[in-house]
């Protein structure tokens, strides 16, 4: 049975790991990018659009 209880606390460091990579990617995006482009459903349409006309 230690087995398992070592892959129990093996998941659970995995998954808090995880959750703060999640939470640090957040608050990176969240910085980075203005909140109009991410809730735009035309995301990277305009850089796309950009690249043709230089073509």
């Amino acid at each position: 049975m230690e087995l398992w209880k070592l892959f129990e606390w093996a998941a659970w460091i995995v998954s808090a790991i995880l959750l703060l990579y999640i939470f640090v990617d957040m608050i990176r995006v969240g910085a980075e990018y203005d909140e109009d482009l991410l809730l735009s459903s035309r995301e990277g349409a305009d850089e796309l659009l950009e690249a043709q006309k230089h073509d």
